[in-house]
């Protein structure tokens, strides 16, 4: 009981923080001023007597595990008004107007208050929460009104505080969901070893998400000119680090290869620099009409969008953040069959250290390495097919983890 006081003080001081921070930071601006919004969005999206489900996700990347069940909630409960919450702006503000929910909302702080009125509001017949989100006083309310809770795509190391000898508190709130479909049997059998054994290993519904990918129209007229049969590699949400490193390799190579670079930065200043810093035919997106891409070496996609379409393109790809921010979305390219190149820092994302084991997916550490590598990959056509095969079949074999957490929501609603 002291510990849940002592929380709802400080989460009702962070709050406080984050409102005068909010005056000096642009993004934590989006994050207060957004909450605001949140209860007169509900109070104008729901009715009393409406039957809901609500689903909880932390940012993009969770959004994007979540939205395979989101779509097949849609599907079989129609009935039912879909909430979907975010924690950052960074999803938020990208997919606010989802039409895969009813009503889109930033999620209020965990203060006692706050939440006791967004369940009011909201009365879910069901909560899902995605991956790493617990919040304790969430938890405690929707254990103590009977109402189901499911965390979905979970995946958990022993760095987290819940498997420290200091973690009760977290490890309680942990405790209280109706059951968790984890990633991984290590994550079964740590939560196993807190005395947690209502899981189940149903892998990562992003899989699911990325294998429907291949059911859809890829098709891109100006992909089409630009490649024109030619082997292309194709980087997508790449930052300076690893630009530096595609932009010498293509600026000293002398193979037939096509280049196609999507920077996670679009802003026309880092644009500009990367432009300018090529020696070879470059256009960027913005700029293309009806021009003949036959020759040109270089294509800059300066929009967002269109990555996932331009991969089902690609010979090869490149995925950034693996040297500093963070590693992106490598299930994206993998689902098209096509070996894939990052940098060094990939620990924690699972199917990017399945794939590195598997060798579907190849890191490097330096200009030198990715220099060699590709020389490697350009020199032998057929290693080039089996290393992406390694990628296909990955997702081919892990996809399902939808339909078995559907099976489970079966039984609730």
């Amino acid at each position: 009981m002291f510990l849940r006081f002592l929380y709802n003080i400080l989460i009702n001081i962070a709050w406080l923080v984050l409102k005068v921070i909010a005056l000096f930071n642009a993004k934590i601006k989006l994050f207060v001023q957004g909450r605001k919004r949140t209860f007169p969005l509900l109070e104008e999206k729901l009715n009393p007597g409406d039957k809901t489900i609500w689903m909880h996700v932390a940012s993009l990347g969770e959004f994007e595990q979540g939205l395979p069940i989101l779509e097949r909630l849609r599907s079989k409960y129609p009935e039912h008004k879909l909430v979907l919450s975010f924690f950052s702006p960074s999803g938020y503000e990208v997919k606010k107007n989802t039409s895969v929910a009813d009503v889109v909302v930033y999620l209020p702080m965990d203060s006692h208050h706050k939440v006791k009125r967004f369940l009011n509001i909201v009365n879910p017949q069901l909560a899902i929460f995605v991956k790493y989100e617990v919040w304790p006083n969430y938890l405690y309310q929707l254990k103590k009104r009977n109402i189901p809770t499911i965390l979905v795509s979970a995946i958990f190391t022993e760095r987290q505080i819940y498997f420290k000898s200091y973690g009760g508190f977290m490890r309680q709130s942990l405790g209280k969901f109706d059951h968790y479909f984890v990633q991984n049997e290590k994550s079964k059998n740590l939560l196993e070893s807190i005395r947690i054994k209502n899981s189940s290993i149903g892998g990562d519904t992003r899989l699911d998400r990325v294998s429907e990918i291949l059911k859809r129209n890829n098709q891109l007229d100006f992909m089409d000119r630009f490649k024109n049969n030619q082997l292309c590699l194709v980087a997508g949400s790449t930052w300076p680090e690893d630009e530096k490193i595609l932009v010498n390799y293509i600026n000293k190579t002398t193979e037939k290869v096509k280049f196609v670079i999507a920077p996670h930065e679009i802003k026309p200043s880092h644009i500009d620099k990367i432009t300018s810093s090529l020696e070879k035919t470059v256009f960027r997106y913005s700029e293309l009409g009806s021009q003949n891409l036959k020759e040109v070496d270089v294509l800059i996609i300066d929009t967002i969008g269109l990555l996932t379409k331009i991969y089902s393109y690609a010979n090869m790809a490149y995925v950034g953040g693996g040297f500093a921010t963070g590693l992106h979305n490598t299930m994206e390219p993998a689902v098209f069959g096509i070996p894939i190149i990052i940098g060094p820092q990939f620990g924690g994302f699972k199917e990017a250290e399945d794939l590195v084991n598997e060798g579907g997916i190849i890191p490097i550490s330096s200009q030198n390495s990715f220099d060699n590598l590709m020389g490697d990959l350009l020199n032998n056509p057929i290693s080039i097919k089996n290393i992406g095969d390694i990628n296909a079949n990955y997702i081919n074999t892990n996809k399902g983890a939808s339909e078995l957490i559907m099976k489970y929501i079966s039984k609730i609603l």
